[in-house]
Parts: C-alpha cells; sequence; structure tokens
C-alpha cells in the first residue's frame, strides 16, 4: 500500500479522504492492502477511508478473540471521535463488523459485509497448517481466489510467514475457533442496521448458502453476487466491488 500508516498510541492505521468515515477490518490472514481499490476508490467520491491494524497478534493469548477485537474497534471509532461509521469487512473482518454492530448499534450507520464469518466457514483454522510445507500453503491460498493467479507470490509468502512464526500461528488458530464458537445465527435477526452483502459466486471458504443465510436473518440486507469471484471479492473483482457497494450508499442516502 503507497499510504503511509498513522501510529498514534496504540493505534496504527490508514485513513484517507473526507466525509462520511468507512472504517474497514482486514481478515485473518488478510492485510491492508486487500483494500487497495477501496482506497483507491471512495476517497474521491466523498468519503473518509479508515483501516485499523488489528491486534490480532498483538493481544495476550486468552483475550484473542472475536469480541475482543471487536471492541477494540468500537474504542478505535471513540478515539477517532467519529459519530457514526459504515463498517467494510471481509472474512474474519467481517465477523468483527457483525459483533461491533450487535454490541455497539448506535456507532454503526450501515454495515458491509463480504465473505464473511459468523455463521459458517471452511477456512485454515479447521485443521493444524502444514507450516513447513509452501505448496500446500501455495494451494490453500490459492483456493480462497477463483483465478488462482490472484494469490501473487508476495500473498503466499505472507502466509506461509504467518504460519511459521509461532506466536501469529497460536493465535491464527485461537481466533479461528473463536470464529467458530461465536457463531452469530441467533443475533442476526436482531440487528436492523442496514446491511450490504457482497458475495463470489464461486466462494469456497464461505460458500453463497452463507451469504444467502445471511440475507435472510438480517432485517433490512441487500444481497448482490460477482461471478467468478471467489472469498475476496474486493480483491478479485474490485471495479465490480467499488461499483455495487457506491450504488448501495447513494441509493440508501449514505
Amino acid at each position: 500500500m503507497a499510504y503511509p500508516l498513522k501510529k498514534e498510541g496504540k493505534y496504527s492505521y490508514l485513513e484517507i479522504g473526507e466525509g462520511t468515515p468507512i472504517v474497514i477490518m482486514h481478515g485473518l490472514m488478510g492485510g491492508l492492502s486487500n483494500f487497495d481499490g477501496v482506497v483507491d476508490f471512495f476517497p474521491k467520491k466523498g468519503y473518509k477511508v479508515v483501516i485499523p491494524e488489528l491486534p490480532i497478534y498483538a493481544m495476550p493469548i486468552l483475550k484473542t478473540n472475536v469480541k475482543n477485537i471487536a471492541i477494540f474497534v468500537a474504542k478505535f471509532i471513540d478515539y477517532k471521535g467519529y459519530d457514526r461509521v459504515i463498517l467494510l469487512g471481509n472474512s474474519l473482518g467481517g465477523h468483527i463488523g457483525l459483533m461491533v454492530t450487535k454490541l455497539y448499534p448506535h456507532k454503526v450507520k450501515a454495515l458491509v459485509i463480504t465473505g464473511s464469518s459468523g455463521l459458517y466457514e471452511s477456512a485454515m483454522g479447521e485443521t493444524y497448517p502444514k507450516r513447513g510445507d509452501y505448496e500446500y500453503i501455495k494451494q490453500k491460498a490459492e483456493n480462497v481466489f477463483y483465478d488462482p493467479a490472484v494469490a501473487t507470490k508476495e500473498i503466499v509468502d505472507e502466509v506461509y510467514a504467518s504460519v511459521n512464526d509461532r506466536n501469529k500461528l497460536i493465535r491464527t488458530l485461537s481466533i479461528a475457533k473463536s470464529a467458530i464458537r461465536h457463531n452469530m445465527a441467533k443475533d442476526l435477526p436482531h440487528m436492523p442496521n442496514p446491511t450490504c452483502i457482497i458475495w463470489g459466486r464461486n466462494d469456497t471458504v464461505t460458500p453463497p448458502e452463507v451469504a444467502e443465510e445471511f440475507h435472510e436473518l438480517l432485517p433490512d440486507s441487500d444481497l448482490f453476487w460477482i461471478d467468478k469471484c471467489g472469498h475476496a471479492a474486493m480483491m478479485e473483482h474490485p471495479d465490480a466491488f467499488n461499483k455495487i457497494l457506491y450504488d448501495w450508499l447513494r441509493d440508501r442516502g449514505f
């Protein structure tokens, strides 16, 4: 990512543009650069894009769970003095966005989820990763996308380094198990915040029926599909993703 991070106290974050804040939460194996397309597009349309680095690898192991990271995001929103924000999350980040919305609905103007956990996922957390096997990690990374070429060597190297770092691996497994424990099926019908669901038709991590269940359970949601697309729509089809989201925000008056 070409933009410098701001570091203030315990927060390290990207902040670009002026206007209604879109606060982005990255996934477990993802990074801030996964949202380059969003960062390039929305500040030109009158939005402030903000991506905090989530403390997935910095929290004490017993506190490394979805709820505590959601509390961290809520405190960050307060720290920045934002009134009500648009939350956008992919994968684990979507789950965190859902949890923030459940715990602090008054802080959330709208929620956007793509490839979100919270109901079901088939991810690296289901088995102990084969740490030393680069080809295995490469295949796992490629499986996230419809087009395996999106999993560049840089992305694969980053994942490989994470699962071969004992501290990161322990926390990766801890939060993956936490995501499974924090199933939100019973919570969703009580969450009336407007929600935009953008999903890849070919997502194998959180399959299409997961998106349909989110849409069915959330009281005020709209579901949009992107064809030939896997688990990270904003990376694989950034132009389509941005258009869907921008049109939805305008239709909703956000």
